[in-house]
């Protein structure tokens, strides 16, 4: 009988897994695969073990920079490698990618995949910080992605050319997956509601999110009169460094010019409830899932114009695309949809006709999975 194959998913937080990576590993499972999932210890990885999955604790930060930190992490996945040998990983964002690329390598792993779920902060920004963090952390990604029989799943294009004019890696070593995907039949399209529209950005609270422009672009219109509902639709976030205090959250509530409704867990619906979608952020994204999600519920979306967003916006076909960072583009952007119910409507049929075609969550496993056998029989 032959011996079963095992997988490896690496990823630096549970929930991220449970809600992006889920579908694709119970498809490995259901395929005969042992599914194995290496991330840091959380309430979520009950979940994991309740799905049948082994789960691995490892130490790695989501967004710290202690070198001791990052020492234990590398030397905790590298230690992992050794003793599962798994016959593919699948690492999921760039620190899971940066460390696992180069500890797979040291163990001779036989096959890999590195997701880059977009570039961030790094490549997004040009203070010193970022600059000095983007030479090192350019030339240590060359080193994690020269494994042999290895591919980088980008989701963007933009992410992809920037990858390969740092020369990082060549195009011919990229593939491109658009997003996560999304289950059609969960996030189906919805009558809007009646009465005063409600404008919902969903997502964690961060500053990076574009929340503090949303924030201001509904003290703009509150100011001038308009009459819409603003939500803030998510947990703040106080592992990230760019996490909006929940004091802040709690003053905007109750100043009256948003509601904070905090985590949400019932997302098709939070956009039933919703006339208009708005996600402002202000850094590379890979292409943000909660876009996805919106327009499979047949809403109109107001985003930002940068990598990742506009894959799934087209401007002036099912929303419309802002400059990063300008709230009073923002507003006008908004009060625009607001105010006309018709071309809210047409651009939310237009969005789920888009996410059907290209955001599948069927479509994105499936292309996952090809890659897969490409490298375990190539």
């Amino acid at each position: 009988m032959p011996a079963v194959r095992e997988i490896l998913y690496v990823v630096n937080d549970a929930d991220f897994f449970l809600s992006h990576r889920l579908p694709l590993a119970r498809t490995m499972a259901d395929a005969g695969w042992q599914v194995h999932v290496a991330t840091p210890e959380s309430p979520a990885v009950e979940t994991i073990v309740q799905q049948g999955m082994r789960h691995h604790p490892i130490r790695m930060s989501r967004r710290g920079l202690n070198p001791l930190g990052e020492i234990a992490a590398f030397r905790s996945l590298l230690a992992l490698y050794l003793r599962l040998s798994p016959d593919l990983v699948h690492h999921v964002t760039i620190k899971p990618v940066f460390y696992g690329g180069i500890a797979a390598r040291l163990a001779r792993l036989p096959a890999v995949v590195n997701a880059l779920t977009g570039l961030g902060y790094l490549y997004s920004h040009q203070s010193l910080k970022a600059r000095l963090l983007r030479f090192v952390v350019g030339r240590g990604l060359r080193l994690a992605l020269g494994h042999r029989n290895s591919r980088v799943i980008v989701q963007n294009p933009d992410d992809g050319e920037q990858l390969e004019r740092a020369g990082i890696v060549a195009r011919n070593r990229q593939v491109l997956i658009k997003g996560s995907g999304v289950d059609m039949q969960a996030f189906a399209p919805r009558p809007e509601p009646d009465g005063k529209p409600l404008l919902i950005l969903a997502s964690r609270m961060l500053w990076s999110k574009g929340v503090g422009e949303f924030v201001e672009a509904a003290r703009l219109l509150n100011q001038r009169g308009t009459q819409a509902r603003f939500v803030l639709a998510g947990a703040s976030d106080s592992g990230n460094p760019a996490a909006i205090p929940q004091s802040q959250l709690e003053s905007w509530h109750r100043e009256g010019v948003v509601e904070w409704w905090g985590r949400c867990t019932d997302m098709p619906g939070v956009f039933a409830q919703a006339n208009l979608v708005c996600l402002p952020s202000c850094y590379g994204e890979g292409v943000p899932k909660v876009l996805i999600e919106a327009a499979a519920c047949g809403r109109a979306i107001v985003t930002t114009d940068i990598p990742g967003c506009r894959e799934i916006v087209r401007d002036g076909e099912n929303g419309l695309l802002v400059p990063p960072g300008e709230s009073e583009a923002l507003a006008e952007a908004l009060l625009r949809l607001i105010a006309d119910r018709e071309v809210r409507l047409a651009m939310g049929r237009r969005g789920r006709a888009i996410a059907e075609s290209e955001f599948s969550l069927e479509a994105v496993v499936a292309s996952t999975m090809q890659l897969y056998r490409e490298l375990c029989t190539g």
